[in-house]
């Protein structure tokens, strides 16, 4: 049974469950009605950072152009531009085991693409999740639904994983921004 997060909950990712180094971040949303006359493009993203929450260089940013890590760590498995069906909308698969050393947290964000462009927020999105599940078995080990606490944001840090004496642990962070991807990348550090 996976564990149920709220908003700001941590838990042991790796200590409760030994050997596990591989493993698939969900995330998935829905778009309320709207008739804007634009579909949403959603888009998932993992952010590598260093002991001061900044990524090391500009490849520490893993999203649908940039799918997979140096260090092979961190791999986005895909855009998906409408977020139709059900489950998982967009994955990013991590080794944990290959996770270079200096690497301290890994947040995992979703942004609206030209949200401003297409007068498109977070307020018209529900049921957004992120979840981690065990690539080995697909045990779904976390989920955090995120609720309906945004309106205007047009980018969100989802979660994150951190490491913490020798163990990864999840953070359910639901944190929004406005500005979109690039006030997201300004605050990791990537110049966007």
């Amino acid at each position: 049974m996976a564990v149920s997060l709220k908003k700001g909950q941590k838990v042991d990712l790796t200590k409760g469950n030994p050997g596990l180094t591989k493993i698939i971040v969900g995330l998935g949303w829905d778009t309320n009605k709207y008739d804007g006359g634009f579909d949403f493009d959603l888009d998932a993203a993992a952010f590598l950072l260093g002991a001061n929450g900044k990524v090391l260089s500009d490849g520490d940013f893993v999203f649908y152009n940039n799918t997979k890590h140096a260090s092979g760590s961190v791999v986005h498995l895909g855009d998906n531009l409408t977020g139709e069906g059900e489950g998982d909308d967009e994955q990013i698969k991590v080794d944990l085991a290959a996770v270079p050393a200096d690497i301290e947290k890994i947040d995992f964000t979703v942004t609206i693409h030209e949200a401003d462009t297409r007068n498109q927020n977070f307020g018209q999105v529900s049921n957004a999740f992120i979840r981690i599940f065990d690539e080995t078995n697909n045990k779904e080990l976390i989920r955090y639904d995120l609720g309906e606490d945004f309106s205007v944001e047009t980018a969100v840090v989802v979660g994150e994983l951190y490491r913490h004496s020798g163990e990864w642990k999840f953070n359910a962070v639901g944190s929004g921004f406005s500005g979109g991807l690039a006030a997201l990348g300004r605050n990791f550090g990537v110049d966007i």
